[in-house]
C-alpha cells in the first residue's frame, strides 16, 4: 500500500467516527481549547482512528495530531493530522468540514489526501505526481487579477491581535474581488483552490494540520503557496497564501500594502 492509499484508507476510518456522530454533537458536548477554539469526542475519537490504521502500515513514521497525538519514529516521515477540520462547523451542525492528513520528508511536504465525507471527495496529492479529485487531475483556475476574481479567506479568530489588519486588507480585497467566501475549513478552502473552484486563499495563524496537504496540492496543480511576503516561512508561521501564479502575486502585493510577515509573529 502507498502512502496516498494508506492515507485515504485512514481518512474513510476518521470519517466513520465523524458520521456516526454528526448532527448528534453540539457545542455542549465539546470542550473549549482556547478561545473560539472547539474539541469533541468525534475530534479525538477520528485522530485515534486515523493514527491506528497510518501506524499499521507505517510503524517508524512519526506523528503529528492536532488533537494530541506525537510520537517520534526512525524513518524521518511525519504524518501531520488534522482529524476534524471546521470542528466549530460540525457542532453547529454545518455541513462543510473534513480531514486532512499531510506526509513531511524531511524538510517537504510529498503527499496529502484531504476527504470531504458528506460529499465523499477525495482530493489527493503526491510530489510531482499532481493533484487529483476522485481520480480527475486537477488544475488551478486561469484567473489573471484579483479584479473578479473569486477567492476563499479564513478571519483569525485565534489571533485577536491581527483583527485590524486582517480587515484592512479584507477591504482591499472585497473592493476588487468578485466573491470572497469564509466557509469554515481551511483544508477545504485549499483543495477547492487547487481543484479551480477558488482562485485562491489567503489566512493568517494556521496550524502545520491546517495546511500540510492543502498546500501541496496547489502547487501541483500548478499554483504557487507563500507567507504574507511571497517567503517560504507559511508552514511553520502559519500566514499562508495560495492561488493562481497571477492571483498570487497581486494578493502578495496588496497584503504587503498593509503588513510585512516578520511584523505577524
Amino acid at each position: 500500500m502507498d502512502d496516498i492509499e494508506a492515507a485515504s484508507e485512514a481518512a474513510k476510518l476518521g470519517a466513520a467516527v465523524l458520521l456516526k456522530h454528526w448532527e448528534q454533537l453540539g457545542k455542549a458536548d465539546a470542550d473549549i481549547k482556547a478561545r473560539n477554539d472547539w474539541v469533541s469526542r468525534a475530534d479525538r475519537d477520528s485522530e485515534t482512528a486515523i493514527v491506528a490504521s497510518l501506524r499499521r502500515h507505517f510503524p517508524n513514521d512519526s506523528i503529528l495530531g492536532e488533537e494530541g497525538t506525537k510520537s517520534s519514529g526512525s524513518s524521518g516521515r511525519t504524518w501531520i493530522i488534522d482529524p476534524l477540520d471546521g470542528t466549530s462547523n460540525y457542532l453547529q451542525h454545518f455541513p462543510v468540514w473534513s480531514i486532512s492528513i499531510g506526509l513531511k520528508a524531511g524538510n517537504e511536504i510529498v503527499a496529502g489526501v484531504i476527504f470531504e465525507p458528506l460529499r465523499d471527495l477525495f482530493f489527493t496529492t503526491s510530489r510531482g505526481g499532481g493533484a487529483f479529485r476522485n481520480g480527475v487531475r486537477m488544475q488551478v483556475s486561469d484567473q489573471k487579477t484579483v479584479e473578479g476574481s473569486f477567492l476563499a479567506t479564513g478571519f483569525p479568530f485565534r489571533a485577536q491581535q491581527y483583527v485590524s489588519i486582517y480587515v484592512d486588507i479584507f477591504k482591499d480585497v472585497i473592493s476588487m474581488a468578485n466573491g470572497v467566501r469564509r466557509a469554515g475549513s481551511a483544508a477545504i478552502d485549499l483543495a477547492y483552490s487547487a481543484a479551480g473552484i477558488f482562485d485562491g486563499f489567503f489566512e493568517l495563524h494556521l496550524s502545520p494540520w491546517d495546511v500540510a496537504a492543502g498546500s501541496l496540492m496547489i502547487t501541483e496543480a500548478g499554483g504557487i503557496v507563500s507567507d504574507f511576503s511571497g517567503g517560504d516561512r507559511w508552514f511553520e508561521r502559519g500566514n499562508i497564501v495560495g492561488a493562481t501564479p497571477a492571483v498570487h502575486r497581486e494578493l502578495v502585493a496588496l497584503i504587503g500594502r498593509h503588513v510585512r510577515e516578520d511584523q505577524l509573529r
